[in-house]
């Protein structure tokens, strides 16, 4: 006996077209964000944001980390703190590289985390003077916005803070890192452990105002305490002037602000 077929016939079939399974995988946001796919958001939040900084010809950054606290007027040493941000960062994207023309390659690029206070101050500071700058924004629960002095064409946005940090690293010749609470130190201690562990190449870290951060950060007690060793105490610098920090950058061993020609 011939094998039953079922032939269709008239408009397509509703409950199958309407089906999660028959969507295009790459067109299903259920699938896409299911647990799944985890690895593959990790992936796509990479390779995104790299395909823009190569487009860029984004050689090199200078990464500023700092408080969004941080106010143009606010009270205390705010405002000292911020001006300082935004005069180092036109001066570095004026003779560091970063305005080389479009095609080419760019060196020593300001790079922040995209919001506000310490971030705005760098990014503006490049700004000012016609140069690119970076804003790897990441999302929150109280929405963090970019701020509007990043350039449009590299203002990202991160789920994962893993794959955010990761740029942030990845390209950096130089960490700058002005005061801040929670999040700076979140990232200056994972740069510092990469330095420790030798598992980033060799950089200045740069923490400015020394009489913040020793009063912050009581580093001798990890020395005394044997948590860290001398040679740990060396993977950074403190700097209290703009003319500070380009001179510790600048006379760093490798010669962090050399521009490539």
């Amino acid at each position: 006996m011939a094998a039953e077929t079922h032939e269709h016939k008239g408009p397509p079939p509703d409950l199958q077209l309407s089906s999660p399974a028959y969507r295009l995988a790459f067109a299903d946001q259920d699938f896409l964000l299911g647990d799944s796919m985890r690895g593959v958001r990790f992936m796509l939040e990479y390779e995104k944001a790299e395909e823009a900084l190569r487009a860029w010809g984004i050689s090199s950054t200078i990464v500023v980390f700092g408080s969004a606290r941080v106010r143009e007027n606010g009270a205390g040493d705010h405002a000292r703190w911020y001006q300082a941000a935004r005069e180092f960062a036109s001066l570095c994207s004026r003779e560091a590289g970063a305005l080389a023309p479009l095609g080419t390659q760019r060196h020593n690029v300001i790079a922040t985390g995209g919001g506000p206070g310490i971030m705005e101050a760098a990014n503006r500071g490049a700004f000012e003077v016609g140069a690119p700058s970076i804003g790897f924004n990441i999302t929150l629960p109280h929405e963090q916005w970019p701020n509007a002095y990043t350039t449009p064409e590299l203002t990202f946005q991160f789920h994962y803070f893993a794959i955010r940090k990761m740029h942030l690293a990845m390209r950096a010749r130089a960490l700058v890192v002005f005061p801040g609470g929670y999040g700076t130190f979140d990232e200056l201690f994972e740069v510092l452990n990469l330095r420790c562990t030798g598992k980033s190449p060799d950089l200045p870290i740069i923490l400015f105002d020394s009489d913040y951060w020793s009063r912050a950060v009581n580093f001798d007690v990890m020395l005394d305490a044997g948590v860290i060793n001398a040679h740990d105490l060396t993977l950074f610098q403190y700097a209290d002037s703009v003319d500070d920090i380009l001179y510790a950058i600048k006379a760093y061993k490798n010669g962090a602000l050399h521009v490539v020609p």
